[in-house]
């Protein structure tokens, strides 16, 4: 089967990003500078799509992703695609709190979480497995009906994190040092059932520098 090409995207900034407050299935939109940044994106991307077409643009239904993926469609003139497999992890009780916050109300939930323990489930969330199975499974239902294409994928910090470990062969567990920012390019390819990284992190359409992620 041909290699699918993926670009990558993590969602414009919102206010909860500046807050280091974890969103996961909460539906925080972008804020102003989320927006700007999704519109320089689009633009960015237009002159990528003349060089080398896309063939299709996927996003995450919450509306972060959403509606970064939105100001791309309306720049390069395709349909969008929603799927609910590209959501952020579910945080479950560390929904919606700052890392301040989760250590004085749910100290054992966030020492996990801290410790990348791969196998906790967050009470009313995920597991670092499961939600990385979930990821892996999607990417590659999409690989599969865009063989030999380009895809443009809009998704979360935590999306893109997993597909990062994968091709770099990462475990779960290990501390992330590779950035993941907002309204960030990164380019890779699935081939033979793997994942291979053929450019990451580029935010040179970005006016100013943009937030990674926790």
């Amino acid at each position: 089967m041909p290699d699918t090409i993926f670009w990558l995207i993590r969602h414009g900034e919102t206010a909860w990003n500046t807050e280091r407050r974890f969103q996961g299935h909460t539906d925080i939109g972008l804020n102003a500078t989320g927006r700007q940044q999704a519109q320089l994106l689009a633009e960015r991307l237009r002159a990528d799509h003349r060089d080398s077409p896309f063939s299709a643009v996927f996003s995450s239904d919450l509306s972060r992703a959403r509606d970064t993926a939105l100001a791309i469609i309306n720049q390069i003139n395709l349909p969008l695609a929603q799927h609910t497999g590209l959501r952020e992890r579910h945080y479950g009780v560390l929904s919606a709190l700052t890392p301040e916050e989760m250590a004085i109300q749910h100290p054992e939930d966030f020492r996990l979480w801290q410790l990348r323990q791969p196998d906790h489930i967050l009470p009313g969330g995920e597991s670092l497995l499961g939600f990385n199975a979930r990821v892996l499974d999607t990417l590659a239902e999409i690989g599969e009906q865009h063989a030999g294409q380009q895809v443009v994928v809009v998704a979360h910090g935590g999306v893109l994190d997993c597909i990062y470990r994968a091709a770099m062969n990462m475990p779960l567990s290990q501390k992330r040092e590779h950035s993941l920012h907002n309204a960030s390019i990164n380019r890779v390819r699935l081939g033979g059932g793997r994942f291979h990284i053929e450019q990451w992190g580029d935010i040179a359409h970005l006016e100013t520098e943009a937030f990674d992620e926790l």
